[in-house]
């Protein structure tokens, strides 16, 4: 990101553009009809980052049916680390915390969250941050930088791939990301993507504790590297693609099957599939209806949203507080 993001404006972390705050509407249901890409993309202009770390990532999927590099310990870091790096990085730091100011907490574990978040690959806080409220702003009309209106691959992945001059405008994190890049840890996270450096390391450091674990065990350095390996693919690689796709997800087919609480001027659902596999943030409708409620579930009492219970958990341990309440609604 350009280094002249560290001249913007400061402003309160609670300044949040109003037209941000929730998409309830006393109209009828909101009508899904196809819309066109964000004008400001550029289909022949590839972002070959984002493409090319989505495609390797993918090219090593067949390894999963290497024997050698299978580990129970591997296959059970996968759901554990989704919820450690994405339900508490993603759902509870980058957007409960950072875009939406859900809550609050020391900024010790502000930065923890945010680290956590950096280690799901999905961009740089600032940058996530800025892209989500502009979503929010736009929601499922044109200026949406990931609807699936336009098609579900675009909606899921397809927009990463190209150009969008709109998400790289200085203008553009003035608005929607000042209050984040006013600290000076986000604006070290742009500089050189010193977050991809920080992802790489925590993918180095998963290798090598599996490589003393594994020497341990085994007593040769052949089993140490084969755990290593096992712990980086399945701990690291594959829980990254799950990561990514789980959160596409709730983008995409979070925006096309579903059922409603709210009525809300956008095409927002409640896909249970995709709440699951967040621990909570896919319970969308309801979120789009309340942008700034700590709970995305429980608007109903099935709505199990366990990043929201662990949010609640460091409130009794005096971690976290100020949780926005739901509104009722008539």
């Amino acid at each position: 990101m350009p280094s002249q993001l560290v001249g913007l404006n400061q402003v309160s972390p609670d300044a949040l553009p109003e037209d941000l705050e929730n998409h309830l509407s006393s109209d009828a249901l909101y009508a899904a009809d196809p819309i066109a890409r964000p004008s400001s993309t550029d289909q022949t202009r590839f972002q070959w980052p984002y493409l090319t770390a989505v495609v390797f990532f993918h090219l090593l999927l067949p390894l999963a049916f290497v024997p050698w590099l299978f580990s129970w310990t591997g296959l059970v870091l996968i759901p554990v680390g989704n919820y450690l790096f994405c339900s508490l990085g993603i759902g509870g730091g980058y957007h409960r915390l950072l875009t939406h100011r859900s809550y609050r907490c020391p900024k010790w574990l502000e930065h923890t969250f945010a680290l956590l978040g950096i280690c799901s690959l999905q961009d740089s806080p600032a940058r996530w941050v800025m892209i989500h409220r502009l979503h929010h702003q736009y929601s499922d009309h044109q200026a949406d930088p990931h609807s699936p209106l336009v098609n579900w691959f675009w909606g899921h992945v397809g927009w990463l791939f190209v150009q969008n001059r709109e998400l790289s405008k200085l203008s553009t994190y003035e608005r929607y990301a000042r209050d984040i890049l006013q600290d000076r840890f986000y604006r070290r996270m742009e500089r050189n993507a010193f977050w991809v450096w920080i992802y790489a390391a925590h993918a180095l450091l998963f290798y090598l504790v599996g490589v003393a674990l594994g020497f341990v065990l085994t007593g040769t350095w052949q089993g140490g590297v084969q755990f290593g390996l096992s712990l980086l693919l399945y701990g690291v690689i594959f829980r990254t693609i799950f990561s990514w796709h789980v959160t596409w997800g709730v983008n995409s087919l979070a925006h096309m099957w579903g059922y409603r609480n709210y009525k809300t001027d956008d095409n927002s659902r409640n896909n249970w599939f995709f709440a699951l596999a967040t621990n909570g943030d896919g319970w969308h409708n309801n979120h789009h209806a309340e942008p700034r409620c700590a709970a995305h579930g429980f608007h109903r009492w099935w709505e199990l949203d366990v990043t929201y219970l662990t949010l609640r958990v460091l409130s009794v341990l005096g971690l976290t507080w100020d949780l926005v309440p739901r509104r009722r609604h008539s």
